[in-house]
């Protein structure tokens, strides 16, 4: 499977990710690393690595659409049969999200449905949560709204704040997506109608809850 990946920062996400693949755990090849950023580290990862990289700025666009075309063009370009998003601060539009409906992966730091957006730690300390975590799910045209595939909890002790709490989920985070990654490219989840399934059989609401 060849992989794309879009990232706004540093890209610790895909970072594990690219050493899952390079140690032969995930049977996938990283063909494209593009981003909204110029300064993004994840973008001088990729340059050291020997993966195409690209800047592709949205301020150059008069509309999200018209920035998405141009992604999408630079996803066929490459031959991409994936997207893996890892920290890419914007929200891509219908026009690129149905040509890789069930082909797209995003990684929330939520119990979704629990918080989508932004500032989630902050979110889950001001409720006054016993737990917190991070969600992999497949992405539809409603924001952090599409089928739930993995879940890791991790809990929210009595001294956290948003640092303490935010490095913590962000471990398992470093878990459970390239497992969810490893499951794509295996073909063992699909997305249908709405849904999530693995190896043929639906998965939760919620996702599949990793345990340690």
């Amino acid at each position: 499977m060849r992989l794309a990946f879009f990232i706004s920062g540093r890209g610790s996400n895909m970072e594990v990710i690219l050493d899952a693949i390079d140690h032969g755990h995930i049977p996938a090849t990283a063909n494209l690393v593009l981003s909204n950023k110029a300064g993004a580290l994840g973008l001088t990862t990729a340059r050291e690595r020997g993966i195409p990289s690209i800047f592709c700025d949205h301020r150059d666009y008069d509309s999200r659409e018209a920035y998405d075309y141009v992604l999408a063009h630079h996803l066929q370009e490459h031959k991409i049969d994936a997207v893996i998003l890892a920290g890419f601060m914007r929200i891509l539009s219908p026009v690129l999200i149905r040509e890789f409906q069930g082909k797209m992966l995003n990684i929330h730091p939520s119990l979704l449905p629990k918080y989508p957006g932004l500032h989630t730690h902050q979110r889950a300390l001001n409720a006054g949560d016993t737990e917190a975590g991070a969600t992999v799910h497949f992405v539809i045209e409603e924001l952090d709204a599409g089928a739930a595939v993995l879940q890791a909890r991790v809990q929210i002790k009595e001294n956290d704040d948003v640092a303490k709490l935010s490095e913590r989920v962000l471990q398992m985070e470093h878990i459970i997506y390239p497992l969810a990654v490893k499951w794509l490219a295996e073909g063992r989840i699909h997305w249908r109608d709405g849904a999530a399934y693995l190896d043929q059989e639906l998965i939760p609401e919620h996702g599949v809850q990793f345990t340690m």
